[in-house]
Parts: C-alpha cells; structure tokens; sequence
C-alpha cells in the first residue's frame, strides 16, 4: 500500500473548467512508463491542512495547488525554493526526505516558453496585470536578468508592491504605470506580456491596451490558454508584432512539475498534443 502511495500525485484546489493537467500528466506518466496517478482534489480553504496532513502521512511524492491555495499552503510546508519565497505563493509541492518544500513553476513555465522566442536577458519587458501569474512571471523574469520592467496595473498598491519587489530583491529596475483607459505600449518595449486572466474562455474579450501602439519586432505574449489565440494576440498580430500563446506556458509548467516529482525528463511534445487534444485545439 505504501508504495502505491508513493506514487500518487495530485492537484488541489478549485479546478476551472475541468484539470487539463491531470489528463497531460497521466499521458506523460504512461510515455514515461511509469506507474503512477494524478488525482484532482476539490478541497476547500477549510480543510486545506488536513489535505496536506494526510498526503504528508500517506507520502504523497507532491502535488499542485490551485486557487485559493497558493499563499496560504506556505505555512503547512517545510520551506520553499527561492523564486516561491520572492513570489509568496506556491504550485507546486515536492517532497525532500520528510520535508514538503514548496516551488512556484508558474513563473519558470513562462520564462521557458518565450526562451523559444527570445532571450529575456537585457530586455525591456512590460507585464500587464500584477496577480498571482503576472507576480510569478515579474519574480522569474527579474532571475533572468532582464534590462528593465514595468508593471501596468488597475491597483495602484499591488502594482507598486511588485514593482518595489522585484527593484528591491532582484536589482532590476522597475517602474510601475497605473493602467488607466486603453494603455500605451512604450516603443521600446521589447517584449508585453498580458499577465491577467482577460480573454480566458472568452474569444472576445479586450485587452485595454492602445492597438496602434503594437509594432514589428516586439513579441506579445498571452498566458491565457484557452482559447489559444486570443484577441489580444490577434489584433498584436495584425499590427506586426510575433505572438506568443498561453499553451507553452502550461505545457512548461506541468513538464517542470513532472521532473521536479519522478526525475524524468518528460516527453515534451506529447505534453503539448494532449493538452491540445483536451482543448480540442
């Protein structure tokens, strides 16, 4: 029995629209010729430490953790890596000896799919939004040595709060621009990334930024996932500028999840392809 145990991964949490990352993960789990499981655990905020008590006992190998679990599964763990301490939130669960330690891969997902684009390092970037996906992405792009960021946000203190963050314990310099009608990308903006969850499951949905402000030569990158192009990667498209969708950044994230667990690396484009085939992209 414990050994079966051992064996099991899982996804706690609110699941929207289903868990796209159970389906991937048992795909991966069976290429890699692995017998293990990815279960999806409805827990509500009540219960969240009796969850991780009992994957502690039953010695789950980790487990994901979704809204509204990220901040507050912190204090239930053994400590936490370094971009999930900067980030104050956490995805990902490990096991280390008898330590759960937590890791944020949201950030480190993304970084990995735009790397498929270009280099973040020296590069003027501006992320929209400042929540929970934006926050990962700001903390991993300030590790990766970026040049200059900047923060556009509706709230003036949870901007702020990130922009002081990263120019504080990162050293990269960082302004923060209050997100007040339709945003002007700066033109030496080399790369805009739409950090918020605008466009998700709603093919219409505007991003508030000043369209004519897109140019060639800029990637525009979306972590909305579905649908796959989004509005806003359109109407940067149309204007020029290379886009980048949210399925690199998911696909990324669950591989980084399934090594940091088995110590495989997994097959990355089956991943991609199954998450697909869920979505019916």
């Amino acid at each position: 029995m414990s050994q079966v145990l051992q064996e099991i991964t899982a996804c706690i949490g609110q699941p929207v629209a289903g868990n796209p990352t159970q389906y991937v993960m048992e795909k991966a789990y069976a290429k890699a010729g692995l017998d293990w499981r990815y279960l999806t655990l409805e827990v509500p905020a009540a219960g969240l430490t009796d969850a991780v008590r009992g994957m502690r006992a039953l010695g789950f190998r980790g487990f994901n953790c979704t809204r509204p679990h990220k901040c507050t599964v912190i204090p239930l763990l053994d400590g936490t890596t370094q971009a999930a301490g900067l980030t104050g939130a956490v995805n990902c669960v490990f096991r280390e000896g008898e330590k759960l330690i937590g890791e944020n891969t949201d950030g480190k997902g993304f970084v990995e799919s735009l790397r498929t684009l270009i280099d973040p390092l020296g590069k003027r970037v501006v992320i929209l939004g400042a929540g929970g996906a934006a926050r990962a992405i700001a903390v991993e792009l300030g590790l990766s040595h970026v040049s200059h960021l900047t923060i556009v946000n509706r709230s003036a203190e949870r901007g702020q709060e990130l922009a002081s963050l990263v120019h504080e314990k990162l050293s990269v310099p960082t302004d923060f621009v209050a997100w007040n009608g339709d945003y002007a990308i700066p033109a030496e903006a080399e790369v805009l990334i739409n950090g918020t969850s605008i466009g998700l499951f709603d093919s219409s949905a505007r991003v508030p930024v000043d369209v004519n402000t897109h140019r060639a030569g800029r990637i525009v990158a979306d972590v909305v996932f579905s649908p796959v192009d989004t509005r806003f990667l359109r109407e940067a498209r149309e204007r020029g500028a290379t886009t980048l969708d949210g399925l690199g950044m998911l696909v990324n994230q669950a591989r980084l999840n399934f090594k940091i667990w088995t110590g495989v690396e997994p097959d990355a484009e089956l991943m991609r392809d199954a998450l697909e085939e869920y979505l019916c992209v």
